[in-house]
């Protein structure tokens, strides 16, 4: 099944120019001009990933990747113009995937829809996933349950924990290599992230998220630690997991 992407851009030119090419790159792409008419095309079908313009009249683009977030866990790629760092950092927090910094050539947009694309999980036909029910891979740390394939966390009182596509990207990093120290380098090439000078801020960012949710105390983290000068280490004692 092709992977359908939203495109909401208020520039006509360059909201077509975008579709076009990840149409003739093999994506089913649908387009819309500002936030309202995106809302009614996401009530009435769902895509795999949306490509917001920030900067648009009326309802901006993270105002409606956080409705978008709250109800579905689409892939989310920001489109911002250059030099506003200010919007990346928020739109990192607000649970986007990944951004764009306009001007941007369609080959940077291909490349990131096929970054984020390799981390968002594909729908699967119901009878292939009820077969699959059983070889379900789970691991537990503490009191919570992770489920890799299902690509959601369980917490102590049996409620999933909310979680963006890219926050479980970074927490199956360290949960199929716990104990073992990793740079953030090596984190951004695990999860996919396109070459970028801010992505150590991205992954700083991700891991501040995991931590609000899976710490009693994210002030003072039992799991995900902080090695000063050298990146973080998912602790985990010896028999805590299965």
């Amino acid at each position: 099944m092709k992977a359908r992407i939203i495109v909401v851009e208020d520039e006509p030119d360059l909201r077509e120019a975008v579709a076009e090419y990840l149409g003739a790159s093999g994506y089913d792409v649908v387009t819309a001009e500002n936030a309202a008419a995106a809302r009614a095309l996401f009530e009435a079908q769902s895509f795999h990933l949306a490509i917001l313009d920030i900067a648009m009249p009326g309802e901006d683009g993270l105002s409606l990747g956080r409705w978008l977030r709250s109800k579905t866990r689409i892939g989310i790629i920001y489109a911002t113009a250059a030099g506003t760092a200010l919007d990346r950092i928020v739109g990192l927090e607000l649970g986007a995937d990944d951004y764009i910094v306009k001007p941007y050539e369609l080959r940077e947009v291909l490349a990131r829809v096929r970054s984020v694309l390799r981390r968002v999980p594909q729908p699967a036909e119901p009878q292939a996933a009820k077969a699959e029910t059983g070889n379900r891979r789970f691991m537990n740390f503490g009191g919570f349950q992770a489920d890799f394939d299902g690509r959601l966390v369980i917490g102590a009182n049996g409620a999933v924990i909310e979680m963006a596509k890219s926050e479980f990207d970074v927490l199956e990093v360290f949960l199929t290599r716990v104990n073992r120290l990793l740079t953030r380098a090596a984190i951004s090439e695990a999860i996919g992230f396109v070459e970028d000078p801010e992505s150590s801020r991205a992954v700083d960012i991700r891991i501040m998220r995991l931590r609000k949710k899976i710490e009693a105390d994210p002030a003072n983290p039992k799991f995900l630690r902080t090695v000063r000068g050298e990146g973080y280490i998912f602790s985990l004692p010896s028999g805590d997991s299965n």
